[in-house]
């Protein structure tokens, strides 16, 4: 597809507050584009970029090929819809469609002629002669959509057109718009907060946040592969449940060790995951490996949400199977439902060898004191997780276990400094600057290591 218009680091503030920043994004000729976020994140603002009604602060906005910063709204090859509709009440259907151009001068013939084909086009043959308040809310779109469309543009820019509507009209709208779009083959860039238009509606979406684009992509690989907790949070109803990628196709998730379909995380790396509701299958409680107590069910029409508790997480579960509160069942997560994201590392986690009899876990072949041992067997391969404030950089000749500095990261009040040892990459704060190459040794308290077992998986 070829690319009708491209935003190369456009930032926007008003008086220094940030609405967008550094935006990078491309919408190709005949895309339904959708902005996509909650209410003051930038979306309306980089309409209004695109349309001519705001210049950007930083950046340019080019359409085929041609900046067009400079031009004025009236000659972009743009239209804009809003949610207010600002249809003219002292006239018709057919002369609010015909507005624009009549002011362009256009031949009565002409006029006509294409104020009939708009109407055609929106379901609105044999309205031409009535008046705006003769007609309800879904109707009144469709002559703003249609005064929008008669000037052939090459995008139309719809600003959450159908806030105003009700549910079901609101869908059927959906319907029409994407009906619309396909039969026309132009560009529509369409601004929501309403996740349900943009996964209904739309060829890609670009999600944003405080000005920022968290994500772009098509509607399943948004829903599908979110990824950050916000993205997987805002779309849809999601588990979000922190974890431990063990390994390749290996996660650790409250406290139960899972087959999953993502790769390329490293080992023993902290992560979230998404879970959809949809997928988590219930069970009779002696056919399965987690079990959990049901706190609350409620009906949704097409499904129940029902509510688990297992462990330390609530899942919350969508299910056509009925179950009262206060029920034992099973959960299982099939490994294709189980969707990983990056996340900050905020503790070292490591593979582990104990040795309760001495009070003593091997890491990177080194022994540390560990005084947390009880219920674990000798020589058991187990996790063991460090926070990095408990991880005590020293000298060298200080420590059985050295490593070498990679990095160090000023954070406002310490420094994180990644020190790659043996097998493993330690985190560990401290005051002082370390340079990168720098050999240190390392000491943890034995108080200070917290022990996991490596359960069965499911």
């Amino acid at each position: 597809m070829e690319k009708l218009i491209i935003l190369k680091n456009v930032s926007k503030d008003y008086a220094g507050d940030v609405a967008l920043e550094d935006i990078n994004l491309y919408i190709n000729d005949g895309e339904f584009l959708t902005l996509l976020g909650p209410s003051g994140c930038g979306k309306t603002t980089m309409l209004r970029l695109i349309a001519g009604f705001l210049m950007p602060s930083s950046g340019t906005i080019e359409m085929n090929g041609v900046d067009i910063a400079k031009i004025p709204p009236y000659r972009r090859e743009v239209n804009t819809v809003f949610q207010k509709y600002a249809l003219f009440p002292h006239l018709n259907v057919a002369d609010n469609i015909a507005f624009g151009l009549k002011i362009k001068k256009r031949g009565k013939a002409e006029i006509e002629e294409k104020v009939e084909a708009m109407l055609r086009l929106v379901n609105l043959e044999g309205y031409g002669k009535r008046w705006v308040e003769q007609l309800s809310g879904g109707q009144q779109q469709r002559v703003a959509i249609a005064r929008a469309l008669i000037n052939e543009p090459k995008v139309l820019l719809l600003d959450e057109p159908l806030g105003a509507l009700d549910l079901k009209l609101r869908q059927e709208m959906q319907v029409e718009l994407k009906r619309m779009q396909q039969q026309l083959g132009i560009t529509f860039i369409y601004v929501t907060h309403d996740q349900e238009e943009a996964l209904t509606m739309s060829d890609t979406v670009v999600v944003l946040k405080d000005g920022v684009i968290q994500q772009i992509g098509r509607p399943i690989d948004i829903y599908n592969e979110p990824k950050n907790v916000f993205v997987a949070d805002f779309i849809g109803e999601s588990n979000i449940v922190a974890g431990i990628m063990l390994d390749d196709y290996k996660v650790r998730l409250n406290g139960i060790n899972y087959r999953c379909v993502d790769a390329g995380f490293g080992k023993n790396v902290e992560v979230d995951a998404v879970v959809r509701p949809e997928d988590i299958k219930l069970l009779p409680p002696t056919n399965a490996r987690v079990t959990g107590e049901v706190r609350s069910v409620l009906f949704m029409g097409v499904h129940y949400e029902i509510l688990v508790a297992a462990g330390d997480y609530e899942w919350v579960v969508h299910s056509t199977d009925a179950a009262e509160a206060g029920d034992t069942v099973g959960i299982s997560i099939p490994k294709d439902a189980i969707h990983i994201m990056k996340k900050t590392r905020s503790n070292n986690i490591f593979d582990c060898e104990v040795y309760p009899e001495d009070n003593e876990v091997y890491i990177d072949d080194v022994a540390f004191d560990c005084v947390n041992t009880t219920g674990f067997a000798t020589k058991e391969q187990a996790l063991v997780q460090i926070a990095p404030a408990d991880v005590q950089l020293v000298a060298p000749q200080d420590a059985k276990l050295t490593g070498f500095a990679k990095a160090s990261i000023f954070l406002g009040t310490h420094y994180e400094v990644t020190v790659a040892c043996e097998e493993n990459d330690w985190i560990a704060f401290t005051e002082d600057f370390i340079e990168d190459g720098e050999e240190v040794g390392i000491l943890v308290d034995a108080d200070k290591l917290f022990l996991a077992h490596n359960e069965a998986e499911e």
